[in-house]
């Protein structure tokens, strides 16, 4: 799972967490919980074996740590698909050898604060039977648009080749990998904007994120 660091991630979100003020430090902290809040989810699913998060913030790898998962610096800096090739390749070297040997990797996206735990045990599921059926080697999980990513999922063995980006779910497709079926509301959230903020909360944010932008609403526990 990679995280930018806070001052320069989710950019178009600017302003959603102060009314449009747009105060850094406001902007932070709504980026922060968006990750914290997709780290938990995915931390609580059953299919989940490990989470390392990719970043080089200090305040998102003191969080993520609390949470559970492991921090892998993001050195050197140079993009998304290659941040996930390294968490991938951490996984290679640690699961060698352990009872992990036999699990597959998956890249997940880290602003999906509207996840349940249960629709990404359903997807990881989704993609073990295809693997096991030998129809794919690959899968992944178009976003609420269709355009994008939020989950990649590689077999045991299978480089995990990252293609995201604007039109990565042709991009993933066109490489190889099979769609997942499935309505999954919160898995397919990835919040950009605040378009998607406003659906994330209709679906049911997170607890950091939903105490962060209304503190007297109600919001899924963590």
């Amino acid at each position: 799972m990679p995280v930018k660091p806070l001052h320069v991630a989710k950019s178009r979100l600017r302003g959603a967490a102060d009314r449009g003020i747009g105060d850094p430090q406001a902007h932070a902290r709504l980026a922060l919980a968006l990750a914290l809040d997709t780290v938990a989810a995915a931390r609580a699913a059953a299919l989940v074996g490990e989470i390392v998060v990719v970043t080089s913030d200090p305040e998102v790898s003191a969080g993520v740590t609390a949470l559970g998962a492991h921090v892998l610096a993001d050195e050197p800096a140079d993009g998304l698909n290659a941040a996930l090739r390294r968490g991938a390749a951490w996984h290679h070297v640690r699961r060698a050898g352990r009872a992990l040997a036999t699990a597959g990797v998956a890249a997940l996206q880290a602003d999906l604060a509207a996840l349940h735990p249960d629709e990404l045990d359903a997807a990881l599921a989704g993609a073990h039977v295809l693997f096991a059926s030998g129809a794919a080697s690959r899968a992944f999980c178009a976003d609420a648009h269709g355009d994008g990513t939020t989950l990649l999922v590689a077999a045991p063995g299978v480089a995990l080749d990252p293609r995201f980006g604007p039109g990565s779910a042709a991009a993933h497709r066109e490489s190889g990998a099979v769609a997942l079926t499935g309505a999954w509301t919160g898995l397919r959230l990835d919040v950009d904007t605040e378009a998607d903020l406003r659906e994330a909360r209709a679906a049911g944010i997170g607890p950091r994120t939903g105490g962060l932008l209304d503190p007297q609403r109600d919001c899924r526990p963590a």
